[in-house]
């Protein structure tokens, strides 16, 4: 496993890590300005992340069933697709 990547800097500011020295090269050639730096990766830091869940809008629940008004009174759908046919293929 490679322990080192570099990342190229263009006026003071980092704009990429590369993996590879030519990447790295290749950048700096596009624009004057623009320098690499050699680095090393830490493999003995261990960092422990717990996750947290977000809270959802009160509106992503879902749609409410849908109403059909007929001579001005609201019925309630409660319909379905009905089910495709199966179709079975062979590989």
């Amino acid at each position: 496993m490679q322990q080192e990547f570099w990342s190229v800097y263009e006026d003071g500011r980092k704009i990429a890590d590369c993996g590879w020295e030519r990447d790295a090269m290749n950048l700096c050639s596009m624009r004057p300005n623009r320098t690499y730096r050699k680095n090393k990766y830490l493999l003995d830091q261990v960092i422990d992340i717990t996750a947290t869940v977000d809270k959802q809008l009160p509106g992503q629940q879902g749609l409410p069933a849908g109403k059909i008004r007929v001579e001005g009174q609201e019925l309630d759908i409660q319909q379905s697709l009905p089910e495709s046919e199966l179709i079975h293929f062979r590989v």
